[in-house]
């Protein structure tokens, strides 16, 4: 590696419009900081990029000095992978403008903005497209890796709503790709990742949703835990595209509409969503509260952007976490059974696991449209290990892992890149399945020394 001087900084510094940040910055150790506690990174320089041309001058810097890139959108991926040590980290969560233009239905975004900040951009139009269920996740990830959320049962991935990005490549080249300019690039980049350049805005058709939905929770006791998930899994099997009901296992939070002698306890919880008439929604989800006996439920109408913020709580900045995750094509009684047992072992209260229902518009996707190919895949299931001290470490990691395991044999094939860990590397090529080959080509072309490699690594 090479010896980065002060000349070299210097000079770095006179080239871009944005602001380096050195370790004897006092600032350092707030802006190397991300979303999981675990990752604890020392880059030997990160430049806070002000535009696109800041994040060529910075490839261009590290190749001279032979450094190893990292890239940051809003830090929030579980694999730490926005950090490197004693390398560059192109950190692009000051680049947070979103453009609307409500008469095309379409948004313009920069990569360091996080869901919160699209959101509130779009709404105040009535307008949304698919994106995560935590508003300071950053699009850029979730959208280079897949996205799905509460509207995608309606209107699809996050990708299947991507129209264009701008992307500077490995060898600092700045590149439109669309669905009619550099097809190949645009094909690899909606799933493969940050494997193939850095993307410096995102252009997203965007949907008429609320400004006001109906959502909620009902939360159910534990020990009836099998009746409400195999109720839940009949009836989503005819429920319209607008509704979408997740499940969450994990003991309850200090939620104000839970008697207080259940807090803490191992509870099933339903997550309702319905974007459309409300009193049809109503009518829609009573059936649900009849899966069990509930401890409780707060659901009504409410601005889709409020919504969007209601997990913020469980997930805040600042936990070490660990996740493992699966597709399935149906849930089986072994699939259920699985996670009954291990929702009865949770080894810290933040730990869950939930099962994400996808099934829909993602379906009518053909496997082999772009890089994101698990078009069977009807439920996305995170085993989500979350706490707070290092001392837990062991016995957490060994659970998600244990659990992960043993619904392995009901799981369909292939992974969600975004809930991979660092150490998943050997699952990259069942995770694109038909597709790695052809990302294989991709990367190649556009990265054949995998300049990007710091990501769920496609290699050349």
């Amino acid at each position: 590696m090479a010896t980065l001087t002060k000349d070299k900084t210097a000079m770095l510094k006179s080239q871009v419009n944005g602001r380096i940040v050195l370790p004897d910055d006092p600032t350092y150790d707030e802006v190397r900081k991300i979303w999981n506690a675990m990752i604890d990174r020392r880059p030997a320089v990160i430049v806070q990029c002000k535009e696109a041309s800041d994040v060529t001058r910075a490839i261009v810097f590290a190749r001279e000095n032979a450094l190893e890139i990292s890239i940051r959108g809003a830090g929030h991926n579980i694999a730490g992978n926005a950090l490197c040590d004693d390398g560059v980290t192109i950190d692009l969560s000051t680049m947070k403008n979103v453009r609307v233009d409500a008469g095309k239905r379409r948004a313009y975004v920069e990569p360091g903005a996080t869901l919160a900040d699209f959101d509130e951009a779009v709404q105040a139009h009535g307008l949304a497209t698919p994106v995560g269920i935590n508003s300071t996740t950053g699009i850029a990830g979730l959208t280079v890796g897949g996205g799905f959320g509460w509207l995608t049962r309606k209107y699809g991935m996050t990708i299947d709503n991507l129209l264009s990005v701008e992307v500077i490549t490995a060898d600092g080249k700045r590149m439109r790709a669309s669905g009619s300019e550099n097809t190949d690039l645009f094909w690899a980049i909606r799933g493969g990742g940050g494997n193939f350049g850095v993307v410096t805005e995102f252009e997203f058709v965007l949907h008429a949703v609320g400004p006001e939905i109906l959502a909620g929770l009902i939360v159910f006791p534990y020990e009836e835990a099998k009746q409400v998930l195999r109720q839940y899994r009949e009836f989503v099997e005819s429920a319209p595209e607008e509704l979408n009901v997740w499940v969450v296992l994990r003991q309850a939070p200090p939620l104000p509409f839970l008697p207080e002698d259940v807090h803490g306890k191992e509870v099933i919880v339903l997550a309702v969503f319905y974007a459309g008439d409300i009193a049809k929604g109503e009518k829609l989800i009573e059936p649900l509260r009849g899966f069990g006996h509930p401890h409780g439920e707060h659901i009504g109408a409410q601005p889709y952007r409020q919504w969007q913020q209601a997990f913020d709580p469980l997930l805040a900045p600042g936990a070490r976490n660990y996740w493992k995750s699966h597709n399935f094509i149906e849930l089986s009684d072994g699939a259920l059974d699985s996670m009954i047992e291990f929702a009865g072992k949770l080894p810290s209260p933040q730990c869950e696991i939930f099962i994400g229902l996808i099934a829909g518009a993602p379906n009518r996707v053909p496997s082999d449209a772009m890089a994101y190919g698990h078009r069977d895949a009807k439920f996305v299931m995170n085993v989500h290990g979350r706490w707070d001290e290092a001392a837990r470490d062991e016995a957490c990691v060994a659970w998600a892992r244990d659990f992960f395991k043993a619904s392995a044999p009901y799981a369909s094939a292939g992974a969600y890149v975004n809930f991979m860990t660092e150490e998943e590397g050997d699952r990259v090529a069942a995770a694109y399945g038909s597709n790695y080959e052809r990302l294989r080509q991709i990367k190649r072309k556009y990265d054949p020394e995998n300049v990007f490699h710091l990501n769920q690594n496609i290699k050349p």
